[in-house]
């Protein structure tokens, strides 16, 4: 009965941490059977409790690792967080490639397979969109008028089609033509210009802004043909031409783009963006390990999973260094984290300006405690490779991409990099929708999948509500990121959303 009763009030991860985590809302006076604490204060659910005295200045550890320094003495049975927790520089060991071992791939016989789309390339698309691509901000009205003139009525004609799709931005102009933000722009339009899950781009620009359009062609090697092209409101004659014009060659790209059909494809032809946001105490023990065993099963079947979210790892990198196939993939890595730490000193921020205020609010306490939950989406598997932001992931397995933690902007990446399906864990609750890569929604407790069903697409609270295995749920989550890719709705696919979230990183000054 006891151990029962402890499964019900609190979760402890490691034997060595001196926290535990709320189930539910614990008051004064309640007993933690099997821990030897009464607790003291209130403690609201997904919160820390103190399981012995805590020094000023010793460690919180969580996890079996470190998430923050105590600020002063805590009592056992008190509540552990902001207001008596801080962040400390501690040393962590990379120990490069240390815990790196082969992976153990399934066999032809054991493959998994999805119904995708075959494009000539040779890549694999899980839809088929046409996508009204802007260079600049200047051209976003063009762009949705574009796609706003092929109406319901005019697409039911083409049923193989799931949409046309303005991918709108603020940026594009007012801006170096070179440099770091630069280049994310072009790598996120190029990545999207040859995107599978695109049976189609036209893509829009005004004429005279900083991001030529011509340019981006050349420094990629892009072609204007039948499946690509371009135009700019100032040479076609102004908006009403532009929009016209626009719309014709969709028009003329629909018929060609609704004889695309489903078939048999490996499920090593999928790359997945793991994503979290809007997280809670949870995240880190139902949804995101969940997340990382589906991640581990996809590497397993040949695919690619894709950690981002470089400021959501921080404190937590020691532990993917450890997996790296390399030192030198080690060293990308811990190179993008210094780079993050320079970039937020001179813009007078620090890396622990998140968790923010709703993660604090569901129990987490200090960027350490969010970044090891976050990275536990990753799987175990080996680190493969490390990418810039938008670039093209031309490796297999397990790897990551420099982003910032702002969820539209950090998927925009995976999805330029070659992401065509997105899972996306949350506790405290989101409805980001992502056009053209169907995003899935994770719920890490059963009270916030119950309140928002809506919009969540699995409820991995059943881990700790009904005793499912973490592996269970992975392989749960494997097979409905299957079947998605295969062309079942998710529940933001069902509401219509992911026409907005299209957010490329900017960076550096606007002139």
């Amino acid at each position: 009965m006891a151990a029962a009763e402890n499964v019900r009030l609190t979760i402890r991860l490691n034997a060595t941490d001196n926290v535990i985590t709320a189930r539910t809302e614990l008051l004064p006076g309640t007993p933690i059977p099997g821990e030897n604490v009464t607790v003291a204060q209130p403690i609201p659910a997904g919160h820390k409790v103190a399981t012995r005295p805590i020094a000023a200045g010793e460690a919180i550890r969580k996890y079996d690792q470190i998430i923050g320094f105590a600020t002063e003495a805590v009592a056992v049975g008190e509540h552990v967080h902001v207001h008596n927790v801080e962040m400390q520089d501690f040393e962590r060991d990379y120990a490069f490639g240390k815990d790196a071992k082969p992976t153990a791939y399934f066999n032809n016989s054991e493959q998994a397979t999805f119904q995708g789309f075959r494009r000539s390339n040779g890549s694999v698309g899980t839809r088929n969109y046409i996508g009204v691509l802007t260079s600049v901000n200047c051209s976003a009205t063009a762009a949705k008028y574009i796609a706003e003139a092929l109406t319901p009525e005019i697409m039911a004609k083409y049923p193989n089609v799931d949409g046309v799709v303005a991918l709108t931005h603020s940026t594009g102009c007012g801006m170096a033509g070179d440099g770091e933000g630069y280049a994310n722009l072009q790598r996120v339009l190029w990545g999207f210009a040859r995107h599978p899950n695109f049976a189609g781009i036209v893509m829009v620009g005004l004429g005279c802004e900083v991001n030529q359009i011509d340019f981006l062609l050349e420094a990629y090697g892009i072609e204007r043909g039948p499946r690509f092209q371009t135009m700019n409101i100032q040479d076609t004659g102004g908006l009403r031409k532009t929009v016209e014009r626009g719309a014709s060659i969709i028009k003329e790209m629909l018929p060609e783009a609704n004889k695309a059909e489903r078939g048999t494809c490996p499920a090593s032809e999928l790359t997945l963006a793991l994503q979290c946001g809007g997280s809670d105490a949870y995240s880190g023990i139902t949804a995101n390990p969940a997340l990382g065993e589906a991640a581990n099963l996809l590497v397993r079947h040949g695919g690619t999973a894709v950690l981002a979210e470089t400021p959501e790892i921080y404190g937590a990198e020691h532990l993917l260094t450890r997996r790296a196939v390399s030192q030198e993939v080690g060293e990308k890595l811990i190179e993008r984290i210094k780079w993050w730490e320079e970039y937020t000193s001179r813009n007078g921020g620090e890396m622990n300006n998140n968790p923010s205020p709703g993660n604090k609010r569901g129990g987490l306490t200090t960027i350490l405690e969010k970044s090891l939950g976050a990275a536990a989406k990753g799987g175990t598997t080996n680190l493969t490779g490390v990418f810039k932001y938008g670039e093209p992931i031309n490796t297999k397995g397990f790897v990551f991409m420099d982003s910032p933690g702002y969820d539209p902007c950090s998927i925009t990446g995976e999805v330029a990099s070659g992401s065509n399906v997105v899972c996306f864990t949350t506790g405290r609750g989101s409805v980001y929708g992502c056009k053209p890569a169907p995003s899935l929604k994770l719920a890490t407790n059963t009270t916030m999948f119950n309140r928002m069903s809506d919009d969540m697409d699995i409820n991995c609270g059943a881990i700790v509500d009904d005793g499912v295995s973490i592996e269970q749920m992975g392989q749960q989550i494997f097979e409905r990121i299957l079947e998605v890719a295969s062309g079942s709705k998710t529940r933001s696919e069902e509401h219509g959303m992911g026409d907005n979230e299209f957010i490329p990183w900017q960076i550096g000054a606007v002139m």
